[in-house]
Parts: structure tokens; C-alpha cells; sequence
């Protein structure tokens, strides 16, 4: 186990690759087998979406080196908010403890995406996937991946926490990211009792819906508990959920990787994305 920890601690970004990969991979030939599109059109849909881990990859590996380094000097430093924790650094609840607060980070980090014009554009490029399934999960432009990233460093910062949280962190939140996003949905009763702490695929897909206020509900990155305390949680039924974002419903350019990595360079339109109500 001490082994385990050595090369994770060391390797945290491969880690996190081969983690990424395998269940991707398996959720994927989990939907081809149940998945009413054809293997063609399935494939079709992924490819492109599958484009964008050859610009994310080279930015996450390079930016979790510094994940890294803000860890191991706020520790070596006594740097950070965990720090002022008496059982520092051991013991269930402060990995607890830890856990709770990056996930507000992460929550609070998705809310700033959205509401901030400049952030917005990049991000809407993971709200454009008009198919939801696990693909979409890395759709994400590759200026979203390093603001994604620099706030990670900068809320490790922050709080200060030992490697092995991020660790525990990272195997959580890869886990729960990739599932929210799959074509599968848990049934009501389950969704009404995992949705009371975790984000499940069915809250998820609610906030891939495509207008407001849908869009701007159920933030949440594993844990849901922000949204419930926030005002920001809310349901929406299967049939009733449309996914994409309403000011970029081309199919032309959302289905086009070449044409998805110039949406945030393009003029903002927010007609469509303000309105009250879906309409279906």
C-alpha cells in the first residue's frame, strides 16, 4: 500500500489518465450495448468529442505538476486553511474535512463559469454537445482546461491539503464526473436517496438542459448538497430534458471539432440564453 501511495504521489497525472481511460472505455461499450443510435452514429458522436485529449492532456499533465508543488510547499510551509486543523494531514476526518471543502471549490468554480461573459464562452463549448453520453465528459475546450486547472492550483493553495487527499479527491471526482454524464439513469426512488448528497447522472442531465433555468441548476461536482443549500437545485423529468445550449444549437458547428474550438473566440449571444421557461 505504502508502494501504491509512493507512485500515485509521484505519477499523480498518469494516475489520473489511466483512471480516466479505463472507465471511459468501459461506460462507453457499456452504452453501445444499450444505446438505441446505431454503432456508426455512436461512434460518430464520440470522435469528436474524443478530439479533445489531444489539447487537454498536455495542459493537465503540465498544470497538475503544480497542483503538486502548491501542496507540498503550503505543508512544508504550514500554509493553508487545513493547516489550522489539529489532527492535520491524518485521520478520516480530515480527509473528510478536505474533501467537503474542495468539492465547494469545485462548485463555486462551475458557478463563476457560468456567470462570468469571458469564462462562459469557453465552458458553453461543453454545454454545445447536443447528445449527452460519456464522451461528453472531455468536451471541454482547451482554455477551459487551464482555467479549470489554475483554480484547482489556486484552491490547493488556499487550503493546503496533503497529497493524499488529492488523491482520494481525484478518484472520487473522475468517477462521479464520468458517470454524471453517461446515457444512464438511476430509477426515481434511487435518484430521490443518492440525489440527497451526490450529483447523479439525472441531476446532471438537468443542468445539460438547454435554456435556463435549467442551465444554471445543480452545479454541483460530486456532492449536491451545495445546490440544496444555494438555491440552486432543481429536477427536471427525462422527456422534458434537451440537451445543449439554446444559442448554439447548429448541429454544423456543433458536431464540427474545428468549428467547437472557435466557439469562444466568436461574439457572445445570450438572446435565447435568459429565457424564464424551456420551452419543449
Amino acid at each position: 500500500m505504502a508502494n501504491l501511495h509512493s507512485f500515485f504521489s509521484v505519477h499523480e497525472d498518469a494516475a489520473q489518465v489511466i483512471l480516466y481511460a479505463g472507465i471511459i472505455t468501459s461506460l462507453w461499450v457499456a452504452e453501445v450495448l444499450v444505446s438505441t443510435d446505431s454503432l456508426k452514429t455512436k461512434f460518430k458522436h464520440s470522435s469528436v468529442n474524443m478530439l479533445f485529449i489531444f489539447t487537454a492532456l498536455p495542459i493537465q499533465l503540465l498544470l497538475t505538476t503544480f497542483i503538486i508543488i502548491a501542496s507540498k510547499w503550503d505543508n512544508s510551509h504550514h500554509w493553508g486553511l487545513l493547516n489550522l486543523m489539529p489532527w492535520h494531514g491524518k485521520g478520516v476526518a480530515y480527509y473528510i474535512v478536505a474533501f467537503v471543502l474542495l468539492d465547494f471549490c469545485e462548485y463555486t468554480y462551475h458557478v463563476i463559469m457560468h456567470k462570468v461573459d469571458a469564462l462562459w464562452k469557453f465552458h458553453l463549448v461543453h454545454h454545445s454537445d447536443l447528445k449527452v453520453d460519456v464522451s461528453t465528459t472531455i468536451r471541454e475546450h482547451p482554455g477551459e482546461t487551464v482555467i479549470r486547472t489554475t483554480f484547482l492550483i489556486l484552491w490547493v493553495f488556499l487550503l493546503g491539503p496533503v497529497i493524499g487527499v488529492l488523491i482520494v479527491r481525484q478518484i472520487f471526482q473522475s468517477f462521479s464526473n464520468i458517470v454524471a454524464h453517461t446515457e444512464f439513469r438511476l430509477s426515481n426512488t434511487a435518484n430521490k436517496i443518492i440525489g440527497l448528497i451526490f450529483i447523479t447522472p439525472n441531476l446532471h442531465h438537468v443542468h445539460h438542459h438547454y435554456k435556463l433555468p435549467y442551465t444554471d441548476c445543480n452545479y454541483g461536482d460530486v456532492l449536491s448538497i451545495w445546490d440544496r443549500m444555494f438555491g440552486t437545485f432543481n429536477e427536471l423529468e427525462r422527456e422534458d430534458t434537451h440537451f445543449g445550449i439554446d444559442t448554439h444549437m447548429d448541429e454544423n458547428i456543433n458536431c464540427k471539432f474545428a468549428n467547437i474550438v472557435k466557439i469562444p473566440f466568436q461574439k457572445l449571444e445570450r438572446n435565447g440564453y435568459g429565457d424564464d421557461h424551456p420551452s419543449n
